[in-house]
């Protein structure tokens, strides 16, 4: 596996080693004590969680707060997503900025997301099977979101506005300077 931290600090790119043969493939896709040798800190996922959605699905900006805060391993099984995430953490130097890397089943990439960070994907294939492992237990008084479309992150989805499919709770979100702390 290879990792490699990105302009986030704290927020890691793996990308599996693949063995291919006539049979189809095989990779490692978790190793606890690689990736928490690899990250440099311990982290104990809870939770599993696993989404299907279809093209043009934006499920964004979510994250949890205080003690609910949840560190995540994503990835996507089956088709492509952009993935984005959002630096909330004040005493970042990143704090606002934002990164977008596409997943997909084809380059079996993971993306590691410290606390501290608002998510949210957007699926560009026809349909999209999303897997991500939490260290924190969902909390419904603790979540939070931003709106995808605030001006002052300036996140490019790279997809036709008018195309894109949001829950009526997504729509609805607050600018970023107005999150919820």
């Amino acid at each position: 596996m290879i990792v490699k931290e990105t302009k986030l600090k704290g927020c890691f790119t793996l990308t599996p080693k693949l063995y291919n043969d006539e049979r189809g493939y095989f990779f490692e896709s978790f190793n606890k004590q690689s990736f928490e040798e690899a990250i440099g800190k311990k982290i104990n996922f809870v939770q599993d969680n696993q989404s299907l959605s279809y093209k043009g699905v934006l499920r964004a900006l979510h994250y949890q707060i205080g003690e609910y805060a949840q560190a995540k391993l994503v990835s996507v099984l089956k088709g492509s997503v952009l993935d984005v995430v959002v630096d909330l953490r004040p005493n970042s130097h990143t704090f606002g900025e934002h990164l977008s890397m596409e997943l997909s089943e084809k380059n079996r990439k993971q993306l590691f997301i410290p606390k501290g960070f608002a998510h949210g994907f957007l699926v560009l294939s026809n349909v999209a099977e999303f897997f991500y492992k939490c260290d924190q237990y969902y909390n419904k008084e603790a979540e939070g979101g931003i709106i995808y479309d605030d001006p002052d992150i300036g996140i490019d989805w790279e997809f036709p506005k008018d195309q894109l499919i949001l829950s009526e709770k997504d729509k609805t979100l607050p600018l970023f300077k107005n999150r919820r702390l």
